[in-house]
């Protein structure tokens, strides 16, 4: 079972909700557990919302998503200024901005911060969960394959030391080509 959601997205506030609803959308048609879909609707919403308040030089923003029976790979790429992770300043528990890459941190099993003299990239993994009588149980793989590094289904297994959780997570989720939606996005 492999799932796959590519967008690009204007940089505006209303893609945040956007994307967190299509992407809860399809964690829940799969019977991901409650709580695991929680930490990746705020861990994409801080990533996304980052992206709108920072990536001043850039007009759009690509997500990409990528989910088998094993974890969720998301990347936020946008084409802003860049920054680096390490140059921020950690905000008090109490504040209200300056958070998200902590808040990203402390949910996600892995995250990474690439930047380039273009952009920054933002990439994600989180091990998943699922209900009992999930519909993703009945969609299983063959046994010991998943999402590999190059994100085909067949890859080696998760033990594999070559292809482990770091070496997926470093690499493209989704070769999909984002899907542009207009900059109306839902509105209500």
């Amino acid at each position: 079972m492999q799932t796959r959601i590519a967008l690009r997205l204007p940089r505006d506030a209303s893609s945040v909700p956007f994307i967190r609803r299509l992407l809860d959308a399809a964690l829940g048609a799969l019977g991901v557990a409650p709580h695991i879909r929680d930490d990746i609707r705020i861990i994409l919403s801080e990533a996304c919302s980052n992206v709108v308040l920072h990536a001043v030089h850039s007009h759009e923003y690509t997500v990409r998503a990528a989910v088998d029976e094993e974890q969720c790979l998301i990347r936020i790429i946008d084409e802003g200024g860049g920054f680096d992770p390490e140059e921020i300043d950690i905000a008090p528990g109490t504040a209200e901005h300056g958070r998200g890459l902590a808040i990203m941190r402390a949910l996600a099993d892995d995250v990474r911060v690439t930047t380039a003299e273009h952009g920054a990239e933002v990439s994600v993994a989180k091990t998943l969960r699922f209900c009992d009588d999930a519909p993703a149980c009945a969609l299983r793989s063959r046994p010991g394959h998943h999402l590999g590094h190059d994100g085909d289904l067949g890859a080696p297994s998760p033990h594999d030391p070559h292809h482990g959780p770091e070496s997926r997570a470093a690499h493209d989720p989704s070769p999909v080509d984002p899907i542009p939606v207009p900059r109306q996005v839902a509105r209500r």
